[in-house]
């Protein structure tokens, strides 16, 4: 059998997990760049048997699926994917894996690392000493300040946490939250109008969805203080990506700190690489050695799963 691990783009998978009870049974192919659009897609994966998806990076659509006749097992990583139309390989008889666990840290330190890079502006000094000028830009500081967290779930209550170490005053909105679970974790539930307009920063947690999409746009940008920073690592149609960059240039906000987009890779030519006051990561949140071992390494064993005939961790229902 033949297996392709796409879109590993560090070039780690073999690195980081043991492969080895799949080597020894099966050819496998490390695809490190994305593949491009569906019918590339189609030519390059029409003689796989097995793939291994790495989160929603590569979209595989009903039609794609019905390109690749071989197709009889797909493993990703994540307890979900939104760029794998599931239901449609289940259809088709392709059996479906995802796997566990992964290391909470991993995201959570970046979104707060974000948050300091965006605040006190550090990779614009950074560039700027290199190029021989002096303290370029003057950040703010967060201690005082207030945190709004759109979405206290796993990831909103931790950054609640570093909100409250950091002496900031934390406030939380989501569509379900209630006063009593905000309050467990450290936070003020306020009405998301609210939220906007009194938070120093405002920090996105919410998955997306049909009532999320687009959940940040002119309307919502213009609540926000002139004063107050956008940082989004959940995903990127949750921001109205035009929203942004015109609130950029207008100063409507004071910088934006992002991680996701609604295209990604981000496209060389797109016009956020040249809106101020950001600081643009390429997708960092999940990605750190330690947790990419654990996804790769689940990922390994549910194609072995598979290929021992006793496949774990399988989607049953989308």
């Amino acid at each position: 059998m033949r297996v392709a691990i796409l879109d590993d783009y560090l070039h780690c998978a073999r690195e980081v997990a043991d492969w080895s009870r799949v080597t020894s049974r099966a050819d496998v192919t490390v695809f490190t760049e994305p593949l491009g659009p569906p019918d590339r897609v189609m030519e390059a994966l029409r003689d796989f048997e097995i793939l291994c998806l790495m989160r929603d990076r590569q979209p595989l659509s009903a039609d794609t699926l019905a390109a690749l006749p071989k197709l009889a097992f797909i493993s990703f990583t994540g307890s979900r994917n939104a760029t794998l139309d599931a239901a449609a390989a289940l259809a088709r008889g392709i059996q479906v894996s995802y796997t566990t666990g992964g290391v909470t840290g991993s995201t959570t330190e970046l979104i707060w690392a974000l948050i300091m890079a965006t605040v006190r502006q550090l990779p614009a000094n950074e560039v700027s000493l290199r190029s021989g000028r002096w303290q370029a830009t003057l950040g703010s500081v967060l201690a005082g300040k207030t945190l709004g967290i759109i979405g206290l779930g796993r990831l909103g209550k931790r950054i609640a946490e570093f909100g409250r170490c950091f002496d900031m005053s934390v406030v939380a909105w989501s569509p379900h939250l209630t006063d009593e679970a905000a309050a467990a974790s450290g936070a003020r539930r306020v009405d998301r109008d609210e939220l906007l307009s009194t938070s120093d920063v405002v920090t996105i947690h919410v998955p997306l969805n049909s009532g999320t999409r687009r959940l940040i746009g002119d309307d919502e940008l213009a609540l926000m203080k002139p004063t107050a920073f956008l940082i989004n690592t959940s995903r990127g149609p949750i921001v109205d990506e035009r929203s942004v960059i015109r609130a950029l240039h207008a100063g409507t906000i004071a910088g934006a700190g992002l991680d996701v987009y609604d295209t990604e890779p981000l496209p060389v030519d797109h016009p956020l690489l040249a809106a101020p006051h950001t600081v643009l990561l390429p997708h960092l949140g999940f990605v750190s050695r330690e947790n990419l071992a654990v996804f790769y390494q689940n990922s390994a064993d549910n194609i072995a799963a598979f290929l021992d005939g006793a496949p774990i961790r399988l989607v049953t229902a989308t």
